[in-house]
Parts: structure tokens; C-alpha cells; sequence
């Protein structure tokens, strides 16, 4: 049985009338299994230690308050002020980037059929010329979303698609690009390479660009979310994440470590397949489901 995030804390509390090392173990353990990461978790036990330390005693509720609060504030990162398409900037170019397999190619065609639906013109990029299957599934996408993509040959050079999408956004008027990338490239200098190059060449084709990079990363992957992230920052400049698979809590913990080890806001979350089933992250409401008392009864 999966337990919710809620009931970990809980499990790590029950019957205890005061927090004590033994209680403050348990609940590093919980976090540590919702997948915060080490270097998160202990930030949260320190801190929880201290308020301990002088506040002495502390309540169930009070414990559950402090951890909110805790979390709520580990969250609190700049976030990218959503102006895609609405400051009057033409086009808004999106660079997408994360490993094969964690629903990058999915949530691409998701977000051009949200932006659609704002009432937006958007364009696709199939810059992972490497793999077939890629290609294709962004054209499957292109028609789901009613969007236009543009695409070259098997093995063309993954820039030059960049520069022809984004030249075509700008001369067929686009609000929005949405341009994918190689999920995997033989080495980190390939990558790094690689995406230095594409993003030479969106500002050869329309100076400024690209304005977002956002990376994608599966929330049901854990530790490996972690792992991706280092080494796409090491790659490029990381302005944003999209996290898939956030479809329960049980591994919420994920999008705390990640914005707290990397100083990168989660913009926007996938909740399941379907091509409506992504929306803006809402701090608010994020946390809020982790501590969902309902969970309780479940």
C-alpha cells in the first residue's frame, strides 16, 4: 500500500505526546521516503529541531502547521511571470528539455493545445532528429493539439530545426514555440554542445530567444528526477520545470527537493494522460494536497 504523504507524517507521530529525538527520526525517514531528497529533509529536521528546542512542547497540530509552513517556504522561488504571448512579444519561444521517457514529448503537446485554447497561435520544433519514435509522436501531437510543427529528415541537425521553426514563428506571426530536444545524447559534453548550440541559434533567428528552457521530469522517478536535473543545469540554464506523473502525494516530496536544491520554480504539473490533464503549479493548493487530512480516512 502506497501511504500518502500525510499519512507518513502521521504514522511517524502516532501516540506521541511530545516530540522527541525518536519522533523527529521518524519523521526524517518519512520525508526522506516522499522523496525530499537528504539535503532537504535535514534542512526540515534542523529547523523543526530548533522550534522544538524552544517551543519545548508541540501538539499534533502545531507539528503539522510548522511542517506546512516549513514546506510552504522552501517553495517560495521567484516564479516565471507567465507572460507567454502576452506582453506583446512575438514569438514566445520554449526550449524543452529532460531524458527520454519522462513525458516530455506528451507534455509538449499538451501545453500547445492549453496555449491553443488561450486563444493562442502556436508552433512546434521536432528538433530530436536522433529518434524516430520522437518525430513521430510530436506529429501525432501536432494533430491532436491543431497546432503546426515543423519538422526536417531522420538525423537532420537538430539546430537547424530550431532555427527553421523559430524563423517560420516569425514570419507566420506565432504567439507561442514549443521546440523539443534529444532526450539523450551520448555523453554530457554532446548535450551540452548540443543545446548551446540550438540556443545559438534561436537568437540568431529571432534575437532574445530562447526565452524559457524548461525542463521535464517524472515525479514518480524520485531520485533520478534529482540526478536529471544536475545534469541539465550543468547543460544549460534551467528557467523552469514542468514535473509529470503528479497524479497522488505519495511522492510529492519530489517537487520540494527539486525546488529547494535547485532554485528553479515548477511551473506548470501533469496529472495524467490526457491532453487537458496539465495546469499552472499553484503553491498554494500543492501543499495543501500534501497535508490533506481526508487521507486519513482513506
Amino acid at each position: 500500500m502506497a501511504f500518502s504523504f500525510f499519512q507518513k507524517i502521521s504514522r511517524a507521530i502516532v501516540g506521541k505526546s511530545y516530540v522527541d529525538d525518536d519522533t523527529l527520526d521518524n519523521i526524517e525517514e518519512a520525508l526522506v521516503e516522499s522523496d525530499m531528497g537528504v539535503d532537504t529533509t535535514l534542512k526540515i529536521v534542523d529547523a523543526l529541531e530548533e522550534r522544538v528546542a524552544r517551543d519545548k512542547m508541540m501538539s499534533f497540530d502545531e507539528l503539522v502547521g510548522y511542517l506546512r509552513e516549513e514546506i510552504s517556504n522552501l517553495l517560495e522561488i521567484p516564479e516565471i511571470a507567465d507572460q507567454v504571448g502576452n506582453d506583446g512579444k512575438k514569438p514566445y519561444v520554449i526550449l524543452v528539455v529532460g531524458v527520454n521517457g519522462v513525458g516530455k514529448t506528451t507534455t509538449i503537446g499538451k501545453l500547445a493545445a492549453m496555449f491553443k485554447a488561450q486563444g493562442k497561435k502556436v508552433l512546434l520544433g521536432a528538433a530530436d532528429t536522433f529518434r524516430a519514435a520522437a518525430v513521430d509522436q510530436l506529429v501525432i501531437w501536432a494533430e491532436r493539439a491543431g497546432v503546426d510543427i515543423v519538422r526536417q529528415e531522420m538525423g537532420s541537425d537538430p539546430a537547424s530545426v530550431a532555427f527553421d521553426t523559430v524563423k517560420a514563428a516569425v514570419a507566420r506571426g506565432a504567439d507561442v514555440v514549443l521546440i523539443d530536444t534529444a532526450g539523450r545524447l551520448h555523453n554530457r559534453t554532446d548535450l551540452m554542445n548540443e543545446l548551446t548550440k540550438i540556443r545559438n541559434v534561436c537568437g540568431k533567428a529571432c534575437p532574445g530567444t530562447p526565452d524559457e528552457v524548461l525542463l521535464v521530469l517524472d515525479a514518480s522517478t524520485g531520485q533520478n528526477a534529482f540526478q536529471q536535473a544536475k545534469e541539465f543545469a550543468r547543460a544549460t540554464n534551467i528557467s523552469a520545470l514542468a514535473v509529470t506523473k503528479l497524479d497522488g502525494t505519495a511522492k510529492g516530496g519530489v517537487v520540494v527537493g527539486l525546488v529547494d536544491q535547485f532554485k528553479v520554480p515548477v511551473k506548470y504539473i501533469g496529472t495524467g494522460e490526457g491532453i487537458k490533464d496539465i495546469k499552472y503549479f499553484d503553491k498554494e493548493d500543492f501543499v495543501a494536497s500534501l497535508f490533506n487530512p481526508e487521507d486519513l480516512k482513506k
